[in-house]
């Protein structure tokens, strides 16, 4: 598939504040091909020419957020992780808007533990935003619909509104009719558990 690399201004908000219970280290730092998640992540949106680029750090906020200290990216802390992804959603955006990016059409929400996106996949959304002119292009995987998610900035004040512990799938629910999809198989692989972790690495 040939990706159209369009000039919109997108710009990137990566959720990295949550505290990784169930894995029982921070999984922003665990190494996948060489890299931290985090850092993975964060290279990827910058490949993907994403401008700016925001890392909403919580937990461990010192550590983690000095694994990407040195990239072009604004780190933020979420004093509020503990009550859920809503709140280091609303971080993001709320950083977008105080900066007075007027420039930027829309924002990319991604998530440090789908090892899987690439540049490609952020160019794809990219890529369908410009050409359905639809509000939200999210990616399809397992049977539903998700993140990484594009989110025209129209839509930047629903996300504001989510509850503390609500999911960006709450925006999306509320405007199927106006959401576009790319196909990503390997979105469903997300990184939970120390199980989830050893099988990838035995896997790929």
């Amino acid at each position: 598939m040939q990706i159209d690399r369009s000039p919109s201004q997108i710009a990137a908000v990566i959720l990295a504040a949550g505290a990784s219970t169930r894995m029982g280290t921070p999984k922003q730092l665990l190494q996948w091909q060489g890299r931290s998640l985090l850092r993975s992540i964060t290279e990827t949106a910058i490949a993907a020419d994403c401008d700016p680029i925001i890392v909403v750090v919580g937990a461990s906020s010192d550590l983690i957020g000095a694994e990407v200290s040195d990239l072009p990216v604004q780190i933020v802390n979420n004093p509020q992780w503990q009550t859920g992804m809503g709140s280091s959603i609303r971080m993001g955006i709320q950083t977008l808007l105080v900066n007075r990016n007027t420039n930027v059409k829309a924002a990319i929400l991604l998530l440090c533990d789908q090892p899987f996106v690439s540049p490609q996949i952020i160019w794809q959304l990219r890529s369908v935003y410009d050409a359905t002119h639809q509000s939200i292009v999210a990616s399809s995987y397992q049977n539903t619909i998700g993140v990484p998610a594009l989110f025209d900035r129209q839509l930047f004040s629903e996300l504001l509104k989510l509850d503390r512990a609500e999911g960006a799938k709450v925006v999306i629910k509320n405007h199927l009719n106006a959401t576009a999809t790319i196909d990503f198989p390997q979105g469903s692989i997300d990184l939970d558990t120390p199980q989830d972790y050893q099988q990838i690495l035995s896997n790929f």
